[in-house]
């Protein structure tokens, strides 16, 4: 393959836009999956477990991945200080709206630093990557995935320390994309790009010219900021007034609590002990008349310390409880001095 000359533009290579695209598309439907448990049609934590949690990591994955190539497709050359200046604004204006809006709609759970705010950070950071050789950016993002996992401390428990990424506790948030581990992605995006840049593929992928098919996909992948920030609002928009029409059943707010406390638990325990670590949970709630304010998004500091009081309570109980029951001998089971049990 015939290498570009790096003094001239290379054409727009739609690859990259439709690639952009089907990331788009892959968001919506994981939104619109969250919209449907968000209004009680699906089961609670479908959208946090299992393969929905694995589908919504590779999706800001490949966000971030095409960021770096971004980042070096319209850089690589020399930073082109007005336009980047320009897209770095809109970014960061759309970062700030989705924080005022999920501020006044979600409070507990408002995005402070979801993927926007991310994107944001890691294109200013990214610049100091560009002349980097392909192979060192290649080993920065390998430590910058890998550290978080090997290291935390409560140095960084406070708000300014969450946007690292490195503390014991993860703040809640509907979307929470920190600088580590994900500011990888985007390096190795960028890692990526500049090995093809050298090996000639960019002039190959420039050249491709999709069909019609592609024409939906280019056309939100240029245009990927407007898609995003207006398809959730017009799909929870579109699911509220269906529920205003067609309400999915309610159970009531104990079963309600089980089940997304079940969901939680079995993340990390066996679902033994997570039946009853639930069960006392709720008892406790119960007992303290904190469960409408819980189901009514009412959380306040007092009630997150009463949680983490009862969370630690109802481990050491129901951990006490399967070890006794499995230190008890088996009373059904022959003992050699009564053969017949």
């Amino acid at each position: 393959m015939q290498k570009p000359d790096l003094q001239t533009r290379l054409p727009r290579i739609e690859t990259i836009d439709i690639a952009r695209g089907l990331s788009l598309v892959a968001m919506a439907i994981y939104h619109f999956s969250w919209d449907l448990e968000y209004f009680g049609y699906v089961a609670p934590g479908m959208t946090e477990t299992g393969g929905w949690k694995l589908f919504a990591r590779a999706i800001a994955s490949s966000f971030l991945i095409l960021v770096g190539i971004s980042l070096y497709l319209a850089n690589g050359r020399g930073i082109r200080w007005r336009p980047f200046w320009r897209r770095l604004a809109m970014v960061v204006a759309g970062a700030l709206a989705i924080t005022v809006v999920t501020w006044f709609m979600m409070r507990e759970e408002f995005i402070y630093f979801g993927i926007l705010h991310e994107i944001a950070l890691a294109s200013l950071i990214g610049l100091l990557f560009l002349r980097l050789p392909a192979l060192v950016t290649l080993l920065a993002a390998i430590a910058i995935i890998v550290l978080p996992n090997v290291y935390s401390s409560d140095l960084f428990d406070n708000p300014a320390g969450w946007v690292l990424g490195l503390s014991p506790d993860i703040p809640r948030s509907n979307d929470y994309v920190p600088l580590f581990p994900w500011f990888g992605p985007v390096l190795f995006g960028l890692a990526a790009v500049k090995f093809a840049a050298t090996s000639g593929m960019l002039g190959w992928l420039s050249g491709i010219r999709p069909g019609r098919w592609a024409v939906p996909l280019r056309f939100a992948g240029r245009h990927s900021l407007a898609f995003y920030l207006l398809h959730q609002p017009i799909l929870f928009g579109s699911v509220w007034a269906f529920a205003q029409v067609f309400p999915a059943p309610r159970e009531t707010p104990q079963v309600r609590f089980l089940q997304a406390c079940q969901v939680e638990c079995e993340k990390t325990r066996d679902t033994d002990f997570c039946l009853s670590y639930c069960s006392c949970m709720l008892h406790g709630i119960e007992g303290e008349h904190k469960l409408n304010d819980l189901f009514g998004r009412r959380e306040t500091p007092a009630i997150r310390q009463m949680l983490t009081g009862l969370a630690r309570q109802c481990t050491e109980e129901t951990d006490n409880r399967t070890f006794l029951r499995e230190d008890a001998p088996d009373k059904d089971k022959p003992d050699g001095k009564n053969p017949g049990g």
